[in-house]
């Protein structure tokens, strides 16, 4: 995004590039689409002026369907063309081959509850199993080592909300009953929007949080610190706080 606030913002990850060129290409392909259509318009507007005998024609002979029909083709083919052509670059599903995400070394698994108006995470502590007393819990703020595989898996517990995140170009809904899963891998340090992309009710718009992404040692210290203050602060009774659900293993 510029300094007029034009544009994407700019891309945190390995698959927001990828997008991109996607979403340019897209949006060339539409302009080039728009400019004939608009190219055509000024030549009718030119040549059926008011010197024109205008004639009634119907345009259902072969000849002129068959040049409709061509015609209809060709757009297909520049607008999902490009998009066909740009999907055969990544012939891996990158973007969504989550079991293949969970096997990759240093994965960082995260559970994230939505609610109204609020985001839960959740890590597992030293022991790897999330539900237990050493589980790391933020409120409104996701940290991620830059350059490791994160997954997410999204839950609600009331209404629809939309994960978004838009330096990543990361958007999923979090529907109650279900658990989602998301994959993104942060090449960028800083701190970036969170963002509820789905209209939950009258405080909608306070649903905001922030996603650090930070370095692997300082994310390890604080993973570490984390889970070292839940253990010691872990009350049994507190029922409220044992929100959790056995990792789900990316399907």
């Amino acid at each position: 995004m510029n300094a007029l606030g034009v544009g994407l913002p700019p891309d945190a990850s390995i698959d927001a590039g990828r997008l991109d060129v996607v979403l340019h290409d897209a949006l060339f392909a539409v302009s080039a689409i728009f400019l004939g259509c608009l190219a055509v318009l000024l030549v009718a507007l030119v040549r059926h002026g008011r010197r024109h005998t205008a004639a009634a024609e119907s345009g259902a002979t072969a000849g002129k369907m068959l040049r409709s029909a061509g015609v209809a083709l060709g757009l297909l083919g520049i607008v999902d063309g490009a998009l066909f052509v740009n999907a055969l670059r990544h012939p891996t599903g990158a973007l969504a081959d989550f079991a293949e995400a969970d096997k990759l070394p240093g994965v960082v698994r995260i559970e994230l509850n939505a609610h109204q108006w609020a985001w839960d995470a959740r890590y597992a502590g030293a022991d790897g199993v999330f539900g237990t007393a050493d589980d790391v819990t933020s409120l409104n703020r996701i940290v991620v080592p830059e350059g490791a595989p994160v997954l997410v898996e999204l839950a609600a517990t009331d209404v629809i909300h939309s994960f978004f995140v838009p330096a990543l170009r990361l958007k999923r809904d979090a529907v109650p009953g279900r658990i989602g899963t998301v994959s993104f891998t942060a090449t960028t340090t800083g701190t970036f929007e969170i963002a509820c992309a789905q209209l939950c009710g009258v405080n909608h718009y306070k649903m905001r949080g922030e996603l650090e992404v930070v370095s692997p040692s300082e994310y390890a210290t604080w993973l570490a610190r984390g889970s070292d203050l839940a253990t010691r602060g872990y009350d049994p009774d507190d029922k409220s706080a044992h929100w959790a659900w056995p990792w789900m293993a990316a399907r």
